[in-house]
């Protein structure tokens, strides 16, 4: 048969469509999601639990994975149009969160991959940085499902490589050690931001309000002290509420309330002659041992002839403060005072501050 041109050109048109059909499925399942593809319905409106359960960040060997994985959800969070209400794990008395999946008070868990993996009854997401997934226990795998195809967009996008990169950067090193190796660094932590931003607010040098907090945390927001003691600034949750912040483990709200308490105690030496830097010392010590103590060491200092607007002063008449005679001293108000976690307190400040310097010169 011959075939006229039409013919032919029908034909051809006819094998390419059916072609392009083919190929679509393909092409799909290696075409990187976009931010529209990420979204879904299943979670949009609803409140999530989510149990992050990664260990202590101060110790720990993979860096600041809980921080990394708090922003992390709240991103996931926003991108799906829900809200999320994280619980982090403490060093003490953790309940068994795989458990709470299975009851339904926890939603997603996000934890190390091979703890994820040794639960043949969960769902667990694709690996996040070689190091943590998100685990759930839904019947029809749905929420799983659709955890991964946001994961595999958003780990393929810039942003994500700039906050894997604040996180991890540096892990946790110790800025001392980093000053050693002549270490020279726009960065000191995931929250410099944060901290730049209420530094101003004391009037501080913010790579001072970075020394008090890797000496309080090391930058880990899931630290938590044998009295209490929570997140970046360890702040009491009774010093928190005093400033209206509920919720410690918030980097930021942590650091309001930190950095509100030492406003306060700040007022106490401000313009009665003490030097700026005597200031920030006494602000310092009365942020760790307390208003109250401070005072009756400056009221001992001051019997004694000592100037008491000079720290070193302080720490001068300190041992007195440990001895069973000063119970009688009128000067002294809330008795014997061992002082040496303080006295370390301000040397190890003033030591980390110096290193902070050395390694990031611009204030």
């Amino acid at each position: 048969m011959i075939f006229t041109e039409k013919r032919i050109r029908r034909t051809r048109n006819l094998f390419i469509t059916m072609l392009i059909i083919c190929m679509t499925p393909l092409c799909e399942s290696v075409r990187p999601l976009s931010g529209a593809d990420s979204k879904n319905d299943w979670f949009t409106g609803k409140e999530l639990v989510c149990a992050i359960d990664l260990g202590d960040d101060m110790r720990g060997a993979h860096g600041l994975e809980t921080g990394f994985s708090y922003e992390l959800i709240q991103k996931f969070a926003q991108d799906n149009n829900c809200t999320v209400r994280i619980i982090t794990a403490g060093r003490k008395n953790t309940p068994d969160y795989m458990d709470s999946l299975h009851n339904g008070s926890v939603d997603i868990l996000i934890t190390h991959i091979e703890k994820a993996e040794s639960n043949a009854s969960l769902n667990v997401s694709h690996a996040i940085n070689d190091c943590s997934a998100w685990v759930t226990a839904d019947a029809d795998h749905n929420s799983v499902r659709l955890i991964n195809k946001w994961i595999s967009y958003y780990t393929s996008t810039e942003e994500y490589g700039q906050l894997e990169e604040r996180f991890f950067l540096h892990r946790t090193a110790n800025p001392e050690k980093r000053a050693d190796r002549g270490v020279i660094t726009k960065t000191i932590s995931p929250y410099d931001d944060l901290l730049k931003k209420y530094a101003k607010e004391l009037g501080w040098d913010w790579r001072m309000l970075a020394a008090v907090v890797y000496q309080e945390s090391k930058f880990s927001i899931n630290s938590q002290s044998h009295r209490g003691a929570q997140g970046l600034m360890q702040v009491m949750p009774q010093t928190g509420r005093k400033y209206g912040i509920e919720d410690l483990t918030d980097p930021e709200n942590n650091l309001i309330a930190g950095t509100s308490h030492l406003k306060r105690l700040q007022k106490m030496f401000e313009g009665k002659g003490f030097s700026h830097d005597e200031v920030i010392r006494f602000t310092l010590a009365a942020y760790n041992a307390g208003e109250g103590r401070i005072m009756d060491c400056r009221n001992l200092a001051a019997a004694q002839g000592l100037d008491n607007h000079v720290w070193e002063n302080i720490v001068k008449i300190i041992p007195m403060m440990r001895e069973d005679s000063i119970l009688e001293d009128e000067n002294v108000k809330l008795g014997k005072f061992q002082g040496h976690e303080t006295i370390a307190y301000i040397e190890n400040i003033q030591s980390l501050y110096k290193a902070i310097c050395t390694i990031c010169t611009a204030s």
